[in-house]
């Protein structure tokens, strides 16, 4: 079945007073939900997996990574990015650090 065949699904979940008071102002909470959501996993660490903390064996894997990559900052937009430390990639204007 494809994923578009698929029955919604109803999901209910708490939330503190001053988010609901927020979302009552939302002509489709229901929408608004589901894009909120989906932009969140589409933004969620690829090693952790949203979890902010990495395994002892996801740290070990980063720690061998890390040898030969580092963590930068642009300082033209202040965003932060691995770059390989063999010179190619790194951008113009970074900064670079060597933390998860």
């Amino acid at each position: 079945m494809r994923e578009t065949d698929a029955k919604p699904e109803t999901i209910t979940f708490k939330v503190e007073p001053w988010l609901a008071e927020a979302l009552r102002s939302v002509p489709n909470k229901s929408e608004f939900i589901r894009r909120a959501l989906g932009a969140a996993f589409d933004r969620v660490c690829p090693l952790c997996r949203g979890a902010g903390v990495l395994t002892e064996t996801e740290r070990r894997h980063w720690d061998d990574f890390a040898v030969g990559h580092a963590l930068t900052r642009c300082e033209e937009c202040h965003a932060r990015h691995l770059v390989c430390l063999n010179g190619e990639g790194q951008s113009r204007g970074a900064s670079s650090s060597k933390s998860p």
